[in-house]
């Protein structure tokens, strides 16, 4: 992997301790920020895991300069499904959420992102950029044509999500052929408002940074939320096409046309 700044290096995850390390920095953030749990949530070691682990890869953002451990270095994640590693376990992560069978039948590559967290202390800055650098790097060398992946807001009201989930459902919504939709057992309304009643400045705010990143890169989000209560997360799914980026977003992303 390139190093596109000199504060970080990045890199796939090569042995069990540093997906451990990745699984702690996930603890940190998920469970001990957001009040995430799961049955593989290990409390007593923090750390952050399940069934998937083994199948992903784990892009790794390290701070080399940070303390002594793995645990102090690594300060950025990323886990990354390819169609092979999802059909050694049988299904995508997101399948649990989205019914992705537009995805499937789009004859694509398709990668699967998620899990995607900084160290509070790197969040607006360099951070997000760097991993987005090094996702580039391994997007183009794989020939990946779609993204996608599941992305949260804080919390499960729906009725406090409102105008952020309507903002993306009338400006964001992903074309027919890339529109998923939230499984219908946890399916929650995202065109809550009309267009004409959201304050659209209030509503852009409140979606969370990662999300208006994708937004910025071209993506798209699929039809309907997914209420997750046990990770306390109302979680969008979004979508990115590398054949529709433009000229400009290509270079923001790192990705030539």
């Amino acid at each position: 992997m390139r190093r596109p700044d000199p504060g970080f290096s990045t890199r796939l995850a090569r042995s069990a301790q540093e997906v451990e390390a990745a699984q702690h920095l996930r603890y940190r953030v998920f469970v001990q920020e957001l009040g995430s749990d799961g049955p593989m949530v290990d409390h007593a070691a923090q750390l952050e895991r399940d069934r998937f682990d083994p199948y992903f890869d784990h892009l790794l953002l390290l701070d080399e300069h940070r303390g002594d451990t793995l645990r102090d270095q690594v300060v950025g994640v990323y886990r990354l499904l390819t169609e092979e590693g999802a059909a050694r376990i049988g299904q995508f992560y997101s399948e649990d959420e989205y019914d992705l069978t537009v995805l499937h039948q789009s004859g694509r590559r398709l990668l699967e992102l998620g899990r995607s967290c900084l160290a509070s202390d790197v969040r607006g800055g360099m951070g997000m950029y760097v991993l987005w650098s090094a996702l580039s790097d391994y997007v183009a060398e794989r020939g990946i044509e779609l993204l996608f992946g599941t992305a949260s807001f804080h919390g499960t009201d729906l009725g406090a999500l409102a105008e952020p989930l309507s903002l993306l459902h009338h400006r964001h919504l992903a074309p027919p052929d890339l529109r998923v939709r939230s499984r219908q057992e946890a399916f929650g309304p995202a065109d809550v408002l009309p267009e004409d009643r959201i304050d659209r400045a209030a509503a852009m705010r409140a979606v969370p940074a990662l999300i208006k990143g994708y937004l910025r890169l071209g993506g798209y989000v699929g039809e309907g939320a997914f209420v997750d209560h046990a990770f306390n997360t109302t979680d969008v799914c979004l979508i990115l096409d590398t054949a529709r980026m433009t000229e400009a977003q290509a270079r923001l992303y790192g990705t030539p046309k």
